[in-house]
């Protein structure tokens, strides 16, 4: 008997010392394989960097340097992912398990972005592991084939740049969109065929997604502003009942037209044929959100997406963090990957909660924010069965009340979601950041809620009524400037 139960335990010890070293080596090649894909993610981002610094106009070579910004960001992402399971799972045990819901919520979100890859919470233990293996094998395909690249590249006309443009774009730069951009200038400087009938270029996306901030970078281009005598902006309303001729300039012009609604093709074939006579090689560029609005165009129409969630993440961590190394915060950047989820891509939400991040890096402010926005999130999903980013791209009533912890009455930003003052009633005024930090309690009347207001070209102000359905449960009135509250006080 005794050497029966020395044999077992003999056999239980041998198989532990096995698993143990099995674990190690596990662990030892993951993190070589980490070690890899950052290196391979500094070399890619270098030559990215440089490529997005150079006009390039060739067609084939564009199409290269969105495989390598794409390749580079979903390896950003793989590499998160791997620093928030190791986070996870070196927490405590309660704190994994009362965050259960929240990862059900995230994975449920995630069945939306159908453009990204499985995200930080996955079913499968090894699925992190695939995509690592994925995302490595990817990047040491187009390092071994970049040589020709680079040297293509290299032939292209340099940029100028003023020294801070580098800085990632935090606040007065465009993040991204560098391939649409220079597609567009590429449109913008080469002939047109015919030579005197102007080059039509339809630009669709849906709402808020960065279309007019794009079109405003490519307009204040140096090279752009230089080969055309004048910049005109129009809207699709002004076309209709103004006089053509009006907008006629004797040299070489650029049109923005923007269309919030559709034009018929009578209204557009008597503009068309007016700017036939403006300068030879004048453009046009038409903006809209509608599709069928595509069909003014000359040449193929360029759809601009959302930013896919990779590309979301790692601008709103850049944004978030500002001259502050996430690596230092794995807290932070852990909280800062799953809001980036639940944001949806939405620019304006990342814009103002890194803002709010900025000012104040404490991991349970993070954390705070994080669970109201998670709530938000939820309480729409259940209530009108879809994201609040898709509500306000179709211009529905979104319930932002979780963002107040004081009230338990719906608090709806009514539509439309308004990109202008004009459309905007004179209301008492929130800001919205202010609102989600917990620092001003929303009044209880309708209220003019400042989501943002862009410190980039053309600087929009994007603003939304807002008001309280059904009994509210307020105890106290905004905090406002003093000159708005007697604003307010007056209108009563």
């Amino acid at each position: 008997m005794e050497m029966v139960v020395s044999a077992i335990a003999g056999d239980l010890v041998n198989r532990f010392i096995s698993f143990l070293i099995k674990k190690h080596e596990s662990h030892a090649n993951l993190e070589k394989k980490v070690e890899r894909l950052q290196q391979l993610l500094r070399r890619v981002h270098m030559v990215v960097e440089e490529a997005e610094g150079r006009y390039i106009t060739n067609s084939r070579l564009l199409l290269e340097l969105k495989r390598l910004v794409d390749a580079m960001y979903q390896g950003y992402h793989v590499l998160d992912t791997i620093k928030y399971r190791v986070l996870c799972s070196s927490s405590e045990e309660k704190e994994v398990s009362s965050s259960s819901n929240a990862l059900s919520l995230v994975n449920s979100i995630n069945c939306f972005r159908t453009n990204s890859i499985n995200c930080f919470h996955t079913t499968r233990s090894t699925t992190i592991f695939d995509h690592l293996e994925s995302s490595l094998e990817n990047l040491e395909t187009m390092v071994s084939n970049m040589k020709e690249f680079v040297f293509l590249v290299g032939g292209c006309e340099r940029m100028s740049r003023s020294p801070y443009d580098t800085y990632l774009y935090t606040d007065n730069f465009m993040f991204g969109r560098q391939v649409e951009k220079q597609q567009i200038m590429s449109v913008l400087l080469q002939e047109n065929i015919p030579p005197f009938a102007p080059t039509v270029l339809p630009i669709i996306s849906t709402n808020r997604v960065g279309k007019k901030t794009l079109v405003a970078h490519v307009c204040n281009n140096d090279r752009v502003q230089s080969h055309f005598s004048s910049i005109l902006r129009l809207n699709g309303e002004s076309i209709c009942r103004t006089e053509h001729g009006a907008f006629i300039q004797a040299g070489r012009t650029l049109v923005v037209v923007e269309f919030t609604s559709d034009i018929d093709d009578e209204s557009w074939q008597k503009f068309y044929s007016s700017a036939k006579r403006m300068g030879k090689g004048s453009k046009i560029i038409v903006i809209s959100r509608i599709e069928n609005v595509s069909r003014l165009g000359t040449i193929r129409p360029m759809h601009i997406n959302s930013l896919s969630l990779e590309e979301y993440s790692y601008l709103f961590k850049v944004l978030a963090f500002g001259s502050t190394n996430p690596e230092d915060h794995p807290q932070l950047s852990a909280v800062a990957s799953e809001l980036a989820v639940l944001m949806g891509g939405s620019l304006v939400v990342a814009n103002v909660c890194a803002d709010i991040f900025r000012k104040n890096q404490n991991v349970q402010f993070w954390q705070r924010i994080l669970n109201k926005y998670r709530n938000v999130v939820a309480n729409n999903l259940s209530v009108f069965r879809e994201h609040p980013k898709l509500l306000m791209e179709r211009d529905r009533q979104v319930d932002i009340a979780k963002l107040v912890s004081s009230t338990s009455a719906p608090l709806r930003l009514m539509p439309p979601h308004c990109e202008d003052d004009d459309c905007v009633r004179d209301l008492p005024k929130v800001r919205f950041g202010d609102l989600i930090a917990g620092s001003v309690v929303p009044p209880k009347e309708e209220f003019e809620l400042v989501a943002w207001e862009s410190r980039i070209p053309p600087y929009k102000k994007y603003v939304n009524v807002a008001k309280f359905s059904g009994e509210v449960n307020v105890s106290e009135r905004a905090v406002l400037p003093s000159k708005k509250r007697r604003r307010f006080n007056q209108n009563k």
